[in-house]
C-alpha cells in the first residue's frame, strides 16, 4: 500500500503535523521521526514529534531531539490539545495503535488525516493513507523513498540524512541482517554523498554506554543466560528488581537479546523483563524460523521474521514456563533451520 500521489496532495498545503511513533523509541523510530520532521519544516509545515514513553540517552544527538515531547501523564491535556489542532497524524514505524499506549485514544478519535509510513506485517485499518512496505527494511528507508518520490530528494541536508542513516544502520544490524538489500545500500550510499560521517552516528549510537548498563550486561551473561540446546534456545529473564540494582534507565536492555543469539548453534533466543505491569518479551531468531508467528500465536506480540515481541499477563516466573513449555512444537522447525 503506497498511497504516495494521495501524501503528496496532502502536503501541497501548509498543514499542521503531529508526528508519532511506538512506545520505548528506538533509533529507526527516532530517525524516521526526526526526518520528517525536518523535511516537512523545510516545506513550511508546522511540526511536532510527540513519542508515547522516553527513549534512550544515545539517540538524542539527532537534530530536532529537543523540540520532541516525551509524553507523561502531567502532559495529557496539552497534548491531547495538540493532537485536536493536528491537521494531519503522521503514525511511523508501527503498525497497530495499540504500541502508542496512552496516546492511542487520542490519535484514534482525532479529525485529523492519520498517514501510517511503516514496514511491519498485518497494519491496523485506523489511518486514511499508508506508504507501507513490509519488505523495507525500516521505516527510515520508507521515508528516504517518500520524500524522493515527491520530488524533493535534494532538500535532505545533512541533519535529515543522518537521521534516516541511523536507522536504517540499526534496523539492519549495521547492515548485516538479511534485510540489507541492494535498495538499502543504495540509499545509504546517497546519505554518505550528502556529507554524513558514518563512523560518528555509530559511535554516538553503539560507543555511548554507561557503566551501569555494562554492569547490568556482565550480570546478565553470567548469572541470567540460559542454553537449551535440545531446542537450539537461549533466552534470559530480569526482574524489577534486578533492573532497580543495577540502575537500569531506557534502553540499557535494548540488544541484550542479541548476545544469546550469538552463541553457537543456537537459532531462537528471548529476553524476558519485568516491566510491573507486564512481562514483555523479545524474540530473535536466524534463517526461516519466524519468531513473529510464535511471538503472534502466543504472545499476543507481532514484528518480523527474525524479531519480534511480546507480552505477558503471567508473572515473569510463569511466562518463563510458558516459553519452554511451547519449544516442543517447534522443535522440527527449529532444528531444521540452518
Amino acid at each position: 500500500m503506497q498511497d504516495i500521489d494521495a501524501i503528496g496532495r496532502l502536503l501541497a498545503e501548509p498543514q499542521t503535523v503531529l508526528i508519532t511513533t511506538h512506545q520505548n523509541p528506538d533509533a529507526d523510530a527516532m530517525g524516521s521521526s526526526l526526518a520528517l520532521a525536518g523535511y516537512l519544516r523545510k516545506k513550511g509545515h508546522r511540526v511536532t514529534v510527540v513519542t508515547p514513553t522516553d527513549y534512550p540517552q544515545n539517540l538524542h544527538w539527532m537534530a530536532g531531539n529537543d523540540t520532541v515531547i516525551a509524553f507523561e501523564e502531567k502532559q495529557r491535556v496539552a497534548v491531547s490539545q495538540l493532537i485536536n489542532e493536528a491537521t494531519a497524524i503522521f503514525c511511523l514505524d508501527f503498525s497497530a495503535l495499540d504500541r502508542i499506549k496512552e496516546l492511542a485514544p487520542m490519535v484514534r478519535q482525532a479529525r485529523a488525516t492519520k498517514v501510517l509510513i511503516d514496514h511491519h506485517l498485518e497494519p491496523e485499518s485506523f489511518a486514511d493513507m499508508a506508504l507501507w512496505n513490509p519488505g523495507a527494511a525500516a521505516t527510515a528507508e520508507l521515508i528516504f523513498q517518500l520524500i524522493s518520490d515527491l520530488g524533493d530528494q535534494h532538500m535532505i541536508d545533512v541533519p535529515i540524512a543522518e537521521c534516516i542513516y541511523a536507522g536504517l544502520m540499526t534496523d539492519t544490524g549495521s547492515f548485516r541482517h538479511s534485510n540489507t538489500t541492494g535498495n538499502v545500500h543504495r540509499i545509504a550510499g546517497a546519505l554518505i554523498d550528502i556529507g554524513i560521517d558514518v563512523s560518528t552516528i555509530h559511535r554516538r549510537i553503539f560507543d555511548n554506554v554507561s557503566i551501569d548498563k555494562f554492569r547490568l550486561l556482565g550480570y546478565v551473561l553470567n548469572e541470567k543466560l540460559k542454553v537449551v540446546p535440545a531446542y537450539r534456545f537461549a533466552y534470559i529473564t530480569l526482574t524489577e528488581d534486578e533492573l532497580k540494582a543495577y540502575r537500569s534507565k531506557t534502553g540499557d536492555t535494548e540488544g541484550m537479546v542479541n548476545y544469546a543469539l550469538a552463541i553457537d548453534g543456537v537459532v531462537m533466543a528471548a529476553i524476558m523483563i519485568d516491566r510491573g505491569e507486564e512481562i514483555r518479551i523479545s524474540f530473535r531468531s536466524v534463517g526461516d524460523f519466524s519468531v513473529r508467528d510464535l511471538a503472534s500465536a502466543h504472545f499476543n506480540g507481532g514484528g518480523h521474521r527474525n524479531a519480534a515481541g511480546g507480552r505477558s499477563k503471567l508473572t515473569l516466573a510463569e511466562t518463563e514456563q510458558r516459553v519452554l513449555a511451547i519449544l516442543p512444537q517447534y522443535q522440527p522447525q527449529l532444528l531444521a533451520t540452518v
